[in-house]
C-alpha cells in the first residue's frame, strides 16, 4: 500500500511519501529533488538507535555526506539550548544554503530541526521523516516550526516547510504504545473536524489503543486521510490565516495542560484528547453541538485509551491564565476550535470564562 499525497503551496509545493520500507529509499528521494550533498541527520539516542545506520547507509549510497546528531528525548528539551547544539553542528560541518537537515524522529525532533533549518544561514532545506504516529499525520506536515519558551509551548518558531515528508509506517513496531495512543489524539482529531468518513472507521474498529489491534488496511487509512485533510487546510491557508486555524482542535486547553504540569506527567497527545473532550463540552454548553456527537467523540477517545479527564492537582483557575499565553489569542480574546457537528468545526473567540471554568471544573 503506497500512496502520494502533494501539499500544494504557491512557493514551495512538496510530497508526503506513504510507504512501507520507504526509510531505505531516503537517499534515492533526496537525490531526486537535486538537493545539496551536505546532510545534517537529527535524531534521538532510541530512534537512532533503531533507524540511524539504515537512514545514513541510504543517503550515503547516493552520495550524499552525512554529519548526525542527537538530541535528548521529550518536550521539556525543546528548547533553544538544543538548537544550540544543531547550529554547532551545522558550522563544524559548514552545512551551505544548499544543504539539508533531516529530522529522523517524532514531533519535537521535527519541530527543532525544522526550526534550526529555517533559521540556519537564514533557511536551508529540511526533510521531515516522522516515526511516531503523532508526527506521521500531523506534527512533520505544514512548516510549523519551534521550540517552548518556559512560560507558553511553540511560543518560539518560523513557518518553514519541508522539501519532502517520508513515511514508512512500518517503523510504528517500535512505537512504545503511549506513544501509539498519543497519536490517535491527532487523528481522532481529523475525524472531528474535517473527516466523517475517517471518524466512521475509527468508531468501527474495535481497538485502536494497540498498533496489534489496529488492522493494517486501517493504518493506511488512517495514514492517507489524515495526511490528506493537513494537506488540504495547508494548502488553502499556509501560515494560519483563517481556515489552519481549526488544526488546533484541542490544543487550545491541550497546550495550557502540558505547560502547566511542567510537560513530564501528559504527552501532548494526551492534553490534546483532554483538550477535545473540554472544547467538545463547551460546544455543547453553547449551544453548538449535540450531546449525543460529544459522546461519540468521548467514546472515540477512551477506546483510543486516552484520558477524557483533568491531571489531579491542575489548578483551573491557572489553566484559564495560562490561556491567555496561547498563540491565538488576539485582542485578549481566546479563540476555540469548535464542533458543530462531526466533520465540521467553527472557530470562535466569544467563549465565556465562567463556561471555560464549569466546564473545566466537571472535568
Amino acid at each position: 500500500m503506497t500512496s502520494v499525497i502533494n501539499v500544494n503551496l504557491p512557493e514551495q509545493s512538496y510530497e508526503i511519501a506513504i510507504s512501507p520500507s520507504s526509510l531505505d529509499q531516503l537517499g534515492q528521494q533526496m537525490a531526486s529533488l537535486k538537493l545539496g550533498k551536505k546532510v545534517l541527520l537529527v535524531s534521538n539516542p532510541t530512534i537512532f538507535k533503531h533507524f540511524g545506520e539504515r537512514a545514513i547507509t541510504s543517503l550515503t549510497s547516493t552520495g550524499f555526506e552525512v554529519a548526525s546528531c542527537t538530541l535528548p528525548p521529550g518536550e521539556r528539551y525543546k528548547t533553544l539550548n538544543s538548537i544550540q547544539k544543531l547550529y554547532d553542528i551545522a558550522l563544524e560541518n559548514r552545512l551551505e544554503r544548499s544543504s539539508t537537515m533531516v529530522a529522523l524522529g517524532g514531533g519535537v525532533i521535527g519541530d527543532m530541526t525544522g526550526f534550526a533549518a529555517a533559521t540556519w544561514l537564514r533557511g536551508i532545506n529540511v526533510v521531515q521523516v516522522p516515526t511516531t504516529l503523532l508526527a506521521m499525520v500531523d506534527s512533520a506536515i505544514g512548516g510549523k516550526t519551534g521550540v517552548n519558551h518556559p512560560h507558553g509551548k511553540n511560543l518560539i518558531g518560523a513557518f518553514h516547510q519541508p522539501r519532502l515528508v517520508l513515511i514508512d509506517p512500518e517503523v510504528l513496531k517500535t512505537l512504545p504504545m503511549r506513544e501509539f495512543r498519543a497519536g490517535m489524539a491527532e487523528v481522532i482529531k481529523y475525524g472531528v473536524i474535517w473527516d466523517a468518513e475517517l471518524f466512521a472507521q475509527l468508531e468501527a474498529s474495535k481497538r485502536l489503543d494497540q498498533l496489534r489491534y489496529v488492522k493494517p488496511e486501517l493504518i493506511h487509512a488512517i495514514l492517507t486521510r489524515s495526511c490528506q485533510a493537513k494537506a488540504d487546510v495547508v494548502s488553502k491557508d499556509e501560515r494560519e490565516g483563517g481556515l489552519r486555524a481549526i488544526l488546533n482542535y484541542g490544543h487550545t486547553i491541550g497546550h495550557a495542560v502540558e505547560s502547566l504540569t511542567g510537560y513530564r506527567l501528559v504527552n501532548h497527545g494526551e492534553a490534546v484528547a483532554i483538550g477535545m473532550v473540554a472544547a467538545g463540552q463547551i460546544a455543547v454548553e453553547l449551544g453548538m453541538w449535540q450531546s449525543v456527537d460529544t459522546e461519540r467523540q468521548n467514546s472515540l477517545i477512551q477506546k483510543a485509551g486516552l484520558p477524557t479527564k483533568l491531571p489531579t492537582g491542575v489548578d483551573i483557575e491557572a489553566i484559564i491564565d495560562a490561556l491567555q499565553l496561547d498563540k491565538k489569542v488576539k485582542a485578549g480574546k481566546v479563540r476555540f476550535v469548535l464542533p458543530t457537528e462531526i466533520g465540521v468545526v467553527t472557530v470562535t473567540d466569544e467563549v465565556p470564562s465562567d463556561i471555560i471554568r464549569q466546564v473545566l471544573q466537571g472535568m
